[in-house]
């Protein structure tokens, strides 16, 4: 997995791959690999501060040679790291990989004599840039891994090409996966991966007081608000009430068409010094660009120009234009209706070939967005709804052109978009109050039977790493939320009438198919249930009552 990042002072970096890091994992850092030039005067030994920046010198001697300024900053440097559950790499394997890479990238010596008819000759190629591959103990998380550093100034004062250098990683990564047998990545080669969290990101987080960076958590909320809202106005208005700041991006010379948007978290009133960090749906997620998400929307004049009014709105921090769905609380009917829609897309699915990517993905990008809106509305911190929105989220991420295409119509993607969203809309709800803790145990189920569907997907298409994660959270992380539920069987117990043969048919319909999750788990020892996920009284509407004593049977 590569990381790249650029910087101005070889000298620096050095220094703090010699150095203790961040939280003292630096231990006997050595280097393993580098271009003749470095290679000639140093060896494995563990390095210490003088000679680390005796080797940045020497790195950085053709920049200063020459006089040659680079855009961005000379130093690239590329920390390649394996899962931690792959053990560790011998020194002379991580060489071999540190020569590929750099051989991959272009930054190595591929020049050549060539002999002319005349019996003179010429030297044709590039320079090589020089560089070293320096290991050190695994990462916090447990990750072997390397750090290469490279000038980007060849020997001969050219500078090298860095265009498209991520795409290009990934793509080498890939490469060095198969040739030298690790484990290959499947959302690099299935095209989902999605952007990690950067250290500099962790560290504000940390300095702030935050339990999680900002990307993420600003990720989950967007989404959850996308998939909760019936258009584009909505969703500008809800982000709006979950306390973001949005700004709009207009197309070149107009106010008054969107291209594109940016949040941020609003920073507490008694912060000083600071300004919020915005963050571009594409940098959140490759289905969070705006134009990915105008696919789940109607697409009407009217709809386009109450979008433009909310976001200009929102741009000048004036109330919204025109308050919608997002202030009442949603009838108490819509919990059964949209229950048994959910349900009848989960039949509908099986009839979706695995090949339909662009369905799949569409379908887990809405079921995320389902329980990224539960958790913004229940969980203080980070819990069990917002790892299952996470993961699933991961088999949302597509390439653009692989959004267009479907093999089926599209008419599991308008199924989803219904009854989906719908759920989405009522879990967005229960803060205000919500139907009541049966109902809730019940679109559980029903989600959770989809996000089984999208597991059975990933199986079938070989991909066992994504399908493991979703069952993990499936298993592990809602077994956590169904034990603060009432038990579907609860429903038994309830009072004789109309009410009890419609809760009856909601059990039956959460029966529905095959799910890993059990019917009545035990909860964690220790995890703290959110108070409006407890169970208790079944209130706001519903024809049956139940009481605590009922809930333990």
């Amino acid at each position: 997995m590569p990381n790249i990042t650029r910087g101005e002072r070889m000298g620096g970096l050095l220094a703090y791959l010699q150095g203790p890091g961040r939280a003292n994992e630096h231990t006997e850092p050595h280097l393993v690999a580098g271009d003749p030039a470095v290679m000639a005067w140093h060896d494995d030994a563990v390095l210490g501060r003088s000679t680390a920046l005796a080797i940045a010198a020497e790195l950085d001697h053709p920049r200063r040679l020459f006089g040659v300024e680079v855009a961005g900053g000379s130093v690239w440097h590329c920390s390649l790291s394996l899962r931690a559950e792959e053990g560790q790499l011998s020194d002379e394997k991580w060489a071999a990989i540190a020569h590929d890479l750099v051989d991959g990238m272009g930054f190595s010596d591929d020049t050549r004599y060539v002999a002319g008819p005349d019996g003179h000759g010429e030297l044709v190629g590039r320079a090589g840039c020089r560089w070293v591959a320096v290991r050190h103990g695994v990462s916090t998380n447990g990750n072997d891994h390397v750090h290469i550093a490279v000038s980007l100034v060849r020997e001969d004062g050219t500078k090298a090409s860095v265009w498209n250098d991520r795409p290009r990683a990934q793509r080498v990564a890939g490469e060095l996966e198969r040739k030298h047998g690790l484990e290959v990545l499947e959302s690099r080669a299935a095209g989902r991966g999605s952007r990690g969290v950067k250290p500099a990101e962790v560290a504000t987080a940390a300095r702030r007081g935050d339990v999680e960076a900002a990307r993420p958590a600003l990720a989950r909320m967007v989404r959850g608000c996308a998939t909760a809202a019936a258009d584009e106005a909505e969703f500008v208005r809800r982000l709006r009430r979950g306390g973001l700041l949005v700004r709009p991006r207009y197309v070149a010379g107009r106010d008054d068409v969107v291209a594109g948007y940016s949040v941020a978290l609003r920073l507490p009133a008694n912060t000083v010094g600071q300004r919020p960090v915005w963050y571009g749906g594409g940098h959140l997620d490759r289905d969070l660009t705006l134009p990915r998400l105008r696919q789940g929307w109607p697409d009407t004049p009217t709809g386009a120009g109450d979008a433009v009014a909310e976001w200009n709105a929102g741009r000048r921090g004036a109330r919204p234009v025109r308050p919608g769905r997002e202030t009442v609380e949603p009838a108490p009917e819509l919990w059964q209706q949209y229950g048994r829609e959910v349900a009848a897309l989960r039949e509908r699915l099986r009839l979706v070939p695995v090949t339909d990517r662009a369905t799949w993905a569409h379908v887990a990008h809405e079921t995320a967005g389902a329980f990224a809106a539960w958790s913004v509305r229940v969980e203080p911190v980070p819990g069990p709804l917002a790892a299952t929105a996470d993961a699933l989220a991961r088999s949302a991420q597509l390439r653009a052109f692989e959004t267009r295409t479907s093999d089926t119509g599209g008419a599991p993607v308008a199924a989803a978009s219904s009854s989906v969203k719908g759920a989405a809309l009522l879990l967005a709800s229960i803060a205000h109050g919500g139907q009541g803790t049966v109902a809730q145990a019940v679109l559980l189920r029903q989600l959770a039977n989809v996000a089984k569907a999208i597991h059975d997907v990933h199986q079938a298409a070989g991909e066992a790493r994504r399908a493991g994660e979703i069952a993990a959270a499936v298993r592990t992380q809602l077994r956590l939320v169904e034990g603060s539920l009432p038990a579907l069987v609860a429903a038994g117990h309830m009072q004789a009438g109309a009410g009890e043969r419609a809760e009856h048919e909601a059990v039956r319909l959460a029966r529905t198919g095959q799910v890993p999750v059990e019917t009545a788990p035990v909860r964690a020892a220790g995890s703290p249930v959110p108070r409006s996920l407890r169970p208790g009284r079944v209130e706001h509407g519903t024809a049956a009552r139940t009481t605590g004593d009922d809930v333990e049977r």
